[in-house]
């Protein structure tokens, strides 16, 4: 799909929908306009998430397509707050806990590569050596690595961390349907990290570094992987999409993994003020990793408490069939 063209065929039915939208009253003619724009919104939505999945164009036609939802749907002035509690605690645990074994199998094989890394990277002098000269790798060991977390002020910092986190997770995501692109954006992660592991280790300050990267880091990389998984997930469909067909089974898949990413910004937000404003306290490092492991505690209590009871009552993460436009809704 050429994207560009895609939304310049499309943008004067997603700006007609805005107004719409907008207009405090509708005529009978108005309000079966809105529907109908409502219904292609959300199949366009599908096709952008299953075929090109522009992080910018998914986000504003995500927008588009829940406001419209909201418009058509709503039967009272409290609706939004039925659709987000239905969305936190039923749809988002309910995404998460469907992608639960990819997440682990992720996590298994990631911080396996993590650790060869760090061995191979600690042992071998070329490896070493290509990480940079001596005096660079005793000036990163000695103090940027440290003073990484308190050299902004934590709230600038805090919304630094998540911004850059959400968007890893997001291309995680939305480029699951390519397979590579999940997988080489955790390569580069575990990569890193057990490269990091092995410069610290070399210059005797592995505990710093786990001190460090425990409080914050359990959960910025376990949200990491959840969005790795959800992506390779989305690429398993395209190969094996099952009983449904394949174009279905990647929308609707396509979809419930776009909760998966909502609830990972949420993640990643709480990961960030960890980092911001625990990582650097002059607090004993047992409390700052006991927060990091209540952190992580709590995502996976969320995921498989709630999770478990939402999938057994058929909730996948997806819209449902009126919502996703398989159904016509009719103007009243």
């Amino acid at each position: 799909m050429d994207i560009d063209a895609f939304v310049a065929a499309h943008q004067d039915q997603w700006e007609r929908l805005d107004t719409l939208v907008d207009r405090r009253r509708l005529s009978g003619a108005q309000a079966d306009e809105l529907v109908g724009l409502y219904r292609a919104a959300a199949r366009h939505l599908a096709q952008v998430t299953a075929q090109a999945p522009d992080p910018v164009v998914l986000a504003e036609l995500s927008t588009r397509v829940v406001r419209a939802r909201g418009r058509v749907t709503a039967s009272s002035s409290s609706s939004w707050v039925t659709g987000l509690t239905h969305l936190v605690a039923v749809s988002m645990p309910a995404a998460l806990y469907r992608v639960r074994w990819w997440t682990l199998g992720v996590s298994a094989v990631g911080l396996a590569l993590a650790v060869v890394t760090a061995l191979w990277t600690l042992h071998s002098p070329e490896a070493m050596a290509s990480l940079g000269s001596p005096a660079k790798l005793d000036h990163y060991a000695d103090h940027a690595f440290s003073s990484y977390y308190s050299t902004y002020d934590p709230q600038d910092f805090a919304a630094q961390v998540w911004t850059n986190n959400a968007r890893i997770a997001a291309l995680c995501v939305a480029g699951g349907i390519t397979g590579v692109l999940p997988a080489a954006v955790l390569w580069f992660n575990v990569v890193h990290l057990g490269q990091v592991a092995a410069i610290m280790a070399d210059h005797h300050a592995l505990p710093q570094f786990l001190s460090l990267i425990a409080p914050h880091g359990l959960l910025e990389l376990t949200s990491v992987f959840v969005a790795g998984g959800a992506g390779l997930k989305l690429f398993w469909t395209l190969l094996v999409p099952g009983p449904r067909p394949r174009g279905r089974a990647l929308a609707s898949e396509a979809r419930s993994l776009m909760t998966v990413s909502v609830a990972l910004t949420v993640a990643l937000a709480v990961s960030g003020l960890i980092e911001a404003f625990v990582t650097p306290a002059p607090i004993p490092w047992a409390v700052k990793v006991a927060v990091g492991v209540l952190a992580l505690a709590l995502l996976w209590a969320y995921t498989i408490a709630l999770g478990r009871r939402a999938v057994a009552t058929g909730v996948t993460g997806d819209l449902d069939e009126h919502d996703a436009g398989y159904q016509l809704p009719v103007a009243a």
